[in-house]
């Protein structure tokens, strides 16, 4: 589930006017892969979602977490039939980061441009592209996320952080649904849902540049596919989500909808097996706690910061650390725009190291509620 609170600003800003027709997820969606890898139109929102944990070939010490992400924000259905070059019926946006855990920085970049010739688009198959942008200002080249044929490769550059990379991914596990055909519940009813799958496992390799120096790296990644038009109910302000890769092989997937209390409004979990098959937790199958906590000098907002997770059926208690306490993604274009988006350690309650994982969370501080 994919840093999502960005479209707040964008439907803030860029809105449509008045209701449209947009598509709703619905429990028996017609998947037809691999077309369902590239857009989908006619739904409001939708974001292909990329975190990894990489090494130095050269120096396996030297470690490093990414996070890319490409967004498409609707704002009307269909292109107006108006002729003009700069029509548009959505927004492209991007974030990356990249956490270099030896130095203890997390540098992060953003393009956010209309879906134009010039600017930034979408392909369609048989293409192989299947988003890009535009760099940062300042920056030449573009922003690219393109099918290889079996999953994914994907590059961003920013002159101005002085970071970039060129990422190629593979499967080492089939594609799974967040739920059954996908359809992934956010309340207890069909109302808000989306469409949601993952390659829980791709063997990744490729290069980072942080300033003048270029590192080749390879590792493990995860990716998310999520779209729909009715995802979060009235009184839901935001989400913790969970993604870990254990070292038994097992892959989980946990998400917790927060009530503007920040109470639980509705959770939901998915694991799969070393063999690549999706078993669903029940919102009562499954509990995490908050034991720590850590406050942005950026944005002022209070994140948790480490949680004790149970999942009973499974017989698993884990301990979650962030690798890196400031993992905060804020928006210098927008300025209430801002999430924490990290990677993670995964460890048994006695300190032993069961595997890693990332983190998002979003709607914390004040008007930062994720508009989807």
């Amino acid at each position: 589930m994919t840093c999502r609170s960005l479209v707040l600003a964008c439907l803030t800003i860029l809105a449509s006017q008045g209701p449209q027709p947009w598509r709703t997820a619905a429990p028996d969606y017609q998947w037809s892969f691999p077309e369902d890898h590239w857009p989908r139109q006619r739904y409001k929102t939708e974001w292909w979602y990329f975190t990894g944990h990489l090494q130095s070939v050269d120096d396996p010490a030297r470690r490093f977490g990414y996070q890319f992400t490409f967004f498409r924000v609707g704002l009307i259905p269909e292109t107006p039939q108006i002729a003009s070059e700069w029509t548009a019926n959505n927004v492209v946006m991007g974030h990356a980061a990249i956490t270099d855990l030896a130095n203890g920085r997390h540098l992060f970049s953003e393009v956010i441009y209309r879906d134009v010739g010039t600017l930034a688009g979408f392909g369609t198959p048989p293409d192989s592209l299947i988003a890009w942008s535009r760099p940062p200002s300042g920056t030449e080249g573009r922003w690219t996320l393109a099918w290889n044929g079996v999953a994914f490769d994907f590059h961003m550059i920013d002159n101005w952080q002085r970071i970039a990379f060129d990422i190629s991914t593979r499967p080492s596990k089939p594609l799974v649904f967040q739920g059954p055909n996908g359809f992934s519940r956010k309340t207890r009813g069909d109302d808000n849902a989306s469409l949601y799958y993952s390659f829980t496992r791709l063997e990744t390799v490729g290069e980072l540049t942080l300033g003048d120096e270029t590192i080749r790296v390879e590792g493990e990644s995860w990716m998310d596919k999520e779209f729909g038009s009715n995802q979060l109910a009235d009184h839901q302000v935001g989400w913790d989500w969970f993604s870990f890769q254990l070292e038994d092989g097992r892959d989980i997937m946990l998400y917790v909808l927060r009530n503007s209390t920040g109470g639980v409004d509705y959770q939901h979990g998915t694991v799969v097996s070393a063999a690549g098959k999706a078993t669903y937790l029940e919102p009562d199958g499954w509990t995490a706690r908050t034991s720590g906590h850590w406050e942005s000098p950026r944005t002022g907002a209070t994140y948790p910061a480490e949680w004790s997770i149970t999942i009973p059926s499974l017989d698993l208690a884990l301990r979650i650390v962030p690798t890196l306490a400031d993992q905060e993604n804020a928006s210098r274009q927008i300025s209430d725009l801002f999430y924490w988006e990290g990677a993670v350690e995964v460890l048994a309650p006695d300190g032993g190291h069961l595997g890693r994982g990332y983190v998002e969370l979003t709607g914390y501080g004040t008007s930062n509620r994720p508009a989807i």
